[in-house]
Parts: structure tokens; sequence; C-alpha cells
């Protein structure tokens, strides 16, 4: 193999897309989400999945409150705050999901319009 072919290989293109911190928060959300309707669907029969899938949600907003609190998260201040109260939210209604005083649909709904959040800004 000649020098400029290993120069070649080496500074070729990647077949794999680079992938930015946005994307990568978008799969994750979306996977999460995917799985938390798939387990509601499936809650009678398999509640320990839903309970797993719940939680996962929960750890999804944890992670998510604990970014923008972070002082060097360069978010808006009224977005921080934002997602912060939507993970206080999380957390209190998947109790009451759990506890059988609310339905599992205002967390699907939440996490839907963070994913149209997330692809509306990648698209600018």
């Amino acid at each position: 193999m000649t020098p400029q072919t290993l120069a070649r290989r080496a500074y070729a293109q990647t077949s794999a897309p680079t992938r930015t911190p946005r994307d990568t928060e978008f799969e994750a959300i979306s996977k999460i989400t995917h799985r938390l309707k798939a387990a509601t669907t499936r809650r009678k029969t398999d509640y320990a999945g839903f309970v797993q899938a719940l939680h996962e949600n929960r750890r999804l907003w944890t992670v998510l409150a604990t970014d923008v609190m972070d002082s060097d998260n360069g978010l808006p201040d009224d977005l921080r705050a934002r997602i912060f109260y939507l993970a206080e939210f999380t957390e209190q209604h998947s109790t009451q999901v759990l506890s059988n005083n609310a339905t599992v649909e205002p967390l699907l709904e939440i996490n839907m319009a963070v994913l149209r959040g997330l692809r509306q800004i990648g698209l600018t």
C-alpha cells in the first residue's frame, strides 16, 4: 500500500454521519418514549415491564434536570427552568401512575412535545 493510498483512507469522509448532542438526546428520548408506550399497552400482562419503562423515563428526566441545573449549561434560563419543571412533574406524576391515580398519557405527551421541539430546532 502506498503512502498516498494510506493518506486518502485516513482523510476520507467516514461512512458514519457525525452525531450532534441534539441527535443523541433525540434518540435517547425517542427510545425511552417508545418503550414506555409499548409497555403501557402490555401493562396488564407485563406489569414489571411497565414499571421498568416508567422507571427509565423517570431516570431520563432526572438526568435532564441535573443537566439544566449545571451552571455551565448553555440553554437559556427560561428553557432550563421549564425543563426542570417538567422533570419535577414527571417524577410526581409517575408516582401517581404507579398508585393507579393517574394515566401515563401526560408523560408520553411531554416526551413527544420535547421530541418535536428537538426535531424543529435541528431543522433550522
